[in-house]
């Protein structure tokens, strides 16, 4: 019979070096990067730093205006700027998922999470506003289009305000499913790519509204 040679201390050292550094690699994730969650308090952060900024070099009512719906105008520009944040966020998370390459998966859950519950208080705030933009009034801006500039009324402000609407039904979609089927929907193409085209479709609708609602709020505030 062939006798095995016996390790000696030194190489059985050596050896237990390797097995401890490799197991050391495989338990290390392949690469370290921001979260979701690091990304969100990084925006809020910077938010506060900038309002406590603004707030304490100007009076507080010359910010708002003396419009007496300033504060709702002011908290749907807010609530409309961090949904697109977020949104931006959640598209290239979704692009990700529609790739096959996500690693964050539960902060896409959090970031359509978040999308939906920005959505739902922007449109809140955005019908509270809408109010005063169809008051009977001849300063109103519905009144001031309707006279100067109907084409903004009746093509601008009209699409932007349904178009924004979808957002709240695209992004509570896309969270139900994410919630639903959790880490499932990895395994399958089709509701990859279903989640994607929602969120996708949410941010298209959000830029749609963003923007129009801007240009429209420059031309005649309420």
């Amino acid at each position: 019979m062939t006798k095995v040679p016996k390790k000696s201390d030194s190489n059985l050292k050596s050896e237990e070096k390797l097995e401890g550094v490799e197991g050391t690699k495989s338990e290390r994730p392949p690469h370290y990067s921001w979260s979701t969650r690091h990304l969100l308090l990084v925006v809020a952060l910077l938010i506060t730093v900038a309002l406590v900024i603004v707030l304490s070099t100007a009076p507080f009512a010359a910010i708002l205006g003396p419009s007496h719906h300033a504060l709702a105008a002011a908290l749907h520009g807010l609530f409309s700027f961090l949904f697109l944040v977020v949104s931006t966020v959640g598209l290239y998370l979704a692009f990700r998922l529609f790739t096959g390459r996500i690693r964050s998966f539960p902060d896409l859950q959090l970031a359509s999470t978040t999308m939906a519950v920005l959505s739902l208080i922007t449109i809140v705030f955005g019908n509270w506003i809408y109010i005063a933009y169809r008051a009977k009034d001849p300063k109103a801006p519905r009144t001031y289009f309707l006279e100067n500039m109907p084409e903004v009324h009746k093509v601008f402000f009209e699409f932007k305000e349904f178009a924004a609407l979808f957002t709240l039904p695209l992004s509570v979609a896309a969270a139900f499913i994410l919630w639903r089927y959790g880490s499932e929907i990895l395994d399958k193409t089709w509701t990859r790519k279903a989640v994607s085209i929602l969120i996708a479709l949410n941010f298209f609708y959000l830029m749609i509204a963003f923007g129009l609602g801007a240009a429209v709020a420059k031309l005649k505030g309420i």
